[in-house]
């Protein structure tokens, strides 16, 4: 039986990944901008805080399968659909851990060469304790949709001295079809900031 996504580029439809009402996903276009900051490498190993329905780790376990990734969600029923999502993927790369960030980090598998969070309450909390076990010279990808938030983890990234920052918000429109016309749709604009540690 053919793979689900037999192909060496990112870019999986949405449709293909299960999802639960109120949890979001991360739309294709914005994930190929996410994948092209992390600057994976083939044996990367990552972490991705607030993993929501899973669409990073996988695109991300396919695109490095000799790379390990964590994938971090405080909710039971969010990390067991992570779980399916990656089983309909066949991957073997990738570990679903269920805790509350920034306090259930110091458990997982130190030195990460990426860290992306995608959400979380303290984001700003998060950012700055994650980066303490980001491995020299790696790379550090936050998401968001609010100008609050955004202020909070452009502060945590001065803080930090975080080095090489890009900060992007794509906009990004979709063709749909409504009755008997073809409509753009836009997607919902997200902000995507990104960085290196260097010692």
């Amino acid at each position: 039986m053919a793979p689900l996504w037999p192909y060496a580029t990112p870019g999986i439809p949405d449709h293909f990944f299960e999802q639960l009402p109120g949890i979001p996903i991360s739309k294709r276009e914005v994930r190929l901008l996410i994948v092209g900051a992390l600057r994976l490498q083939p044996n990367a190993q990552l972490w991705d805080i607030g993993a929501g329905t899973g669409t990073l780790v996988v695109e991300a376990a396919l695109l490095c399968p000799q790379g390990r990734m964590i994938a971090v969600e405080r909710d039971t029923e969010v990390a067991n659909l992570i779980r399916h999502n990656c089983d309909r993927f066949e991957l073997a790369n990738v570990d679903v851990v269920e805790g509350v960030a920034p306090d259930c980090l110091a458990e997982l598998p130190s030195n990460p060469d990426c860290i992306l969070v995608e959400g979380g309450k303290s984001i700003k909390d998060i950012v700055k304790v994650a980066w303490n076990y980001l491995a020299s010279g790696g790379r550090l990808v936050v998401t968001t949709g609010t100008l609050e938030t955004l202020y909070s983890v452009s502060e945590a990234f001065a803080e930090l001295c975080v080095r090489n920052v890009e900060i992007a918000q794509p906009v990004i429109n979709r063709l749909e079809t409504r009755g008997h016309q073809q409509v753009f749709k836009a997607i919902n604009p997200i902000f995507i900031l990104s960085g290196e540690k260097v010692d």
